[in-house]
């Protein structure tokens, strides 16, 4: 299957996108307060969603990035996580956001939760995701904060990629019939 950006129907707009990512970044201001956080962007998919959503916070903040993958080529979760990069500082007492593109089966999220809390004991641990794709889950995983709810789709955009194309698109777009 190829994907040609002539295809793509747009999901949601630019604007869309920034007007939900101010408000998670309201609620996240609400909830942490002047409290230090440690933000984990899970890269590469979620580095467009994590720099416009720390834009927007105002506490203490330090930024992480780790790179966790369970597609290879195609549309379709291989349901094996692989760890590329999981290097983290302390987090033991610490506010952490983990931000990621999108949550489908739930295997890289319930990945990382369980390698932060089997190496950490953390002050609290927050999931933040730009989408949840509630209709693929296979693990018992919820974001505590989404952007959207999508549907059965592959999109593309906003970080999201077909293998590694399409990240630099300012909306999330779908091909119909995939």
């Amino acid at each position: 299957m190829e994907i040609k950006k002539s295809e793509l129907k747009v999901l949601f707009t630019e604007e869309q996108i920034q007007t939900r990512i101010a408000e998670l970044a309201d609620e996240l201001n609400d909830l942490y307060g002047n409290d230090e956080v440690i933000a984990i962007c899970v890269l590469k998919g979620a580095v467009m969603f994590a720099v416009d959503l720390v834009k927007n916070l105002k506490m203490p903040l330090k930024m992480e990035f780790i790179r966790l993958s369970s597609y290879g080529t195609g549309t379709v979760s291989t349901g094996k996580v692989h760890a590329v990069d999981i290097s983290l500082p302390d987090l033991n007492d610490k506010n952490v956001l983990i931000i990621e593109d999108i949550i489908d089966t739930g295997h890289t999220a319930k990945f990382l939760l369980d390698f932060i809390n089997n190496n950490f004991k953390t002050k609290s641990t927050k999931f933040c995701s730009l989408l949840d794709k509630k209709i693929s889950r296979v693990s018992d995983i919820e974001p505590d904060y989404y952007g959207f709810d999508i549907d059965d789709k592959f999109v593309v955009g906003y970080g999201l990629d077909y293998e590694g194309y399409y990240r630099n698109l300012r909306y999330i777009g779908y091909k119909p019939n995939v």
